[in-house]
């Protein structure tokens, strides 16, 4: 298989896949949780790599494309061509915009129009549901 070969989709009930994963990575992933904020590691890593789907690996995100956003979790203003597949999420009384894994489904987080130029676009992820790949290089 090309790296440019589709792959087939993972289940996240599937044990082989939720034992991968911790409790809490699990319950967003699959129930749209949300991490306490401040809480990842992610929050301070800064290296040139990508981010990828904890459950499934698919890449999401390059990591020169993270920003602070303050607001305790990791934040990128953009995300990598066919990663996510969006929905309307009304759960606290108002319209977001959810994202999940294209690959998956594993829920991420929201995406919001205040982040930073070019693209003005803040995706706000819980990184309990990322895992970061550094580059050979760094």
């Amino acid at each position: 298989m090309t790296d440019d070969a589709p792959r087939a989709k993972v289940d996240l009930d599937d044990p082989a896949v939720r034992d991968r994963l911790s409790p809490e990575a699990y319950r967003v992933l699959r129930h749209e949780a949300t991490e306490r904020p401040g809480s990842s590691p992610l929050n301070h890593e800064w290296r040139s790599g990508t981010y990828v789907c904890a459950a499934c690996g698919h890449p999401l995100f390059r990591g020169d494309v993270k920003f602070d956003a303050h607001c305790g979790w990791p934040s990128f203003s953009e995300a990598l061509p066919g990663a996510f597949e969006t929905k309307t999420d009304h759960h606290i009384g108002y319209a977001r915009t959810e994202y999940h894994c294209a690959h998956c489904g594993g829920h991420h987080g929201h995406v919001f129009d205040d982040g930073p130029e070019p693209t003005g676009v803040r995706y706000c992820s819980n990184g309990v549901a990322l895992r970061f790949v550094p580059d050979e290089s760094g």
